[in-house]
C-alpha cells in the first residue's frame, strides 16, 4: 500500500496563495489517482480535486475550483494543490489520498496522509 506525506501547511491571510506538497511512497505502480480532501473543525471532509497520474485528468469541488489547482510530478510521485486567492472559509485540514479509482468518493481512496493544517486569518 501507498504511503502519503502531506507539507505545506500554514497560517496565511485572504487573498494569498499557498502550495501544498504530497510525496507518495511504498506500492506507488498501483495507484491511478491521487486527490485532496479537507476537513473544517466541526464539517464533514470535504472533496477538494482529483488528478489521475497516467493522462493528468482533473475534476474540483465547487467550492475550490478556479481558485486551487492540482498537479502532479510523476516521476517523483508526488502531487501538488495551488491555492490562490485563499479565504477564510479555505481554513482545514488538508489531506491527500491515493488509490485506484478517480473519484471525488473519500471511502474510494485506500491510502491516506495524516494531514496539514491550513489557516487563513487576517
Amino acid at each position: 500500500q501507498e504511503q502519503l506525506m502531506e507539507s505545506g501547511g500554514g497560517l496565511v491571510q485572504p487573498g494569498d496563495s499557498l502550495s501544498l506538497s504530497c510525496v507518495m511512497s511504498g506500492r506507488t505502480f498501483e495507484t491511478y489517482a491521487m486527490a485532496w480532501f479537507r476537513q473544517a473543525p466541526g464539517k464533514e471532509r470535504e472533496f477538494v480535486a482529483a488528478i489521475t497520474l497516467t493522462d493528468g485528468d482533473n475534476m474540483y469541488g465547487p467550492s475550490t475550483a478556479g481558485r486551487f489547482t492540482i498537479e502532479t510530478d510523476h516521476a517523483k510521485n508526488t502531487a501538488y494543490l495551488q491555492m490562490n486567492n485563499v479565504q477564510r472559509d479555505d481554513s482545514a485540514v488538508y489531506y491527500c489520498a491515493a488509490g485506484r479509482i478517480y473519484s471525488v468518493i473519500e471511502e474510494n481512496y485506500r491510502a491516506w496522509g495524516q494531514g496539514t493544517s491550513v489557516t487563513v486569518s487576517s
